[in-house]
């Protein structure tokens, strides 16, 4: 996978990029990240890459030609036209299931916003993606265009080592992840639930679906109103709240 991101702050990126999983991804050539600064794409004699809105109104906005013209240098030709995507707070709401999407792509780039807001045109004409990661406004689009590569990268074949490691994530699987223990069995008298070092593998899986559907309940009742709930987990459910209402 290639992931351009085009940011009037590269140096933003440099620690991000460069640590952790995203650095040994890049690596072992499971992708390649660029930061690509847009203002040196402008015409302006003063490379200015904002204006005044028309009709007036508050703030500068970021023109069209610097942005069209730098995503165009980083498209390859003949390539299937790459997935564009603007960070914007007015997008669709950034979930696992759009990092899964994304991770299945070839070419990715992002494109960081600043001051007011974008020319629509870019909206309109070149993007094909809005994505926020919330309903709050941040000061530029640099760290959701972090946020989101590394839940993508993260997603890549052999960048975690097992693919295990990520299909029982948080929401991977549309509930919460089931709880954790390690070493030691009994910490300052808090031990560790007896069928976790069982053995019986088949008791164990049993009984982690059941907490990361108890855990679902709990915390993002919400996530189980899409979720097509097999007769067993209605009635794990029901169990729930009658506990709930003891």
């Amino acid at each position: 996978m290639k992931i351009d991101v085009l940011t009037l702050f590269p140096e933003m990126f440099t620690g991000v990029f460069n640590d952790s999983i995203l650095k040994r991804a890049q690596a072992s050539g499971a992708v390649e990240l660029n930061t690509v600064n847009f203002r040196e794409f402008s015409e302006n004699k003063h490379k200015k890459v904002d204006d005044y809105p028309y009709g007036g109104g508050a703030g500068m906005l970021l023109t069209a030609q610097p942005i069209f013209d730098a995503v165009e240098s980083v498209c390859q030709a003949g390539e299937t036209k790459p997935r564009i995507i603007l960070m914007c707070p007015q997008g669709e709401r950034f979930t696992q299931s759009k990092a899964e999407e994304l991770s299945k792509e070839e070419h990715l780039i992002f494109i960081c916003g600043h001051y007011e807001g974008f020319d629509e045109r870019i909206r309109e004409y070149l993007v094909t993606d809005e994505l926020s990661l919330g309903d709050y406004v941040l000061t530029g689009g640099e760290l959701a265009a972090m946020v989101m590569t590394d839940a993508v990268v993260r997603l890549l074949p052999d960048v975690l080592g097992k693919q295990e490691s990520h299909e029982d994530d948080s929401f991977s699987t549309g509930l919460l992840e089931f709880p954790q223990y390690t070493r030691p069995v009994d910490f300052r008298g808090m031990v560790v639930p007896e069928v976790l070092i069982s053995g019986n593998h088949k008791r164990i899986e049993q009984w982690r679906h059941e907490q990361s559907l108890y855990r679902t309940y709990q915390r993002r009742p919400d996530l189980l109103e899409s979720r097509s709930l097999t007769e067993k987990e209605k009635q794990l459910i029901d169990q729930f709240k009658a506990l709930k209402n003891d």
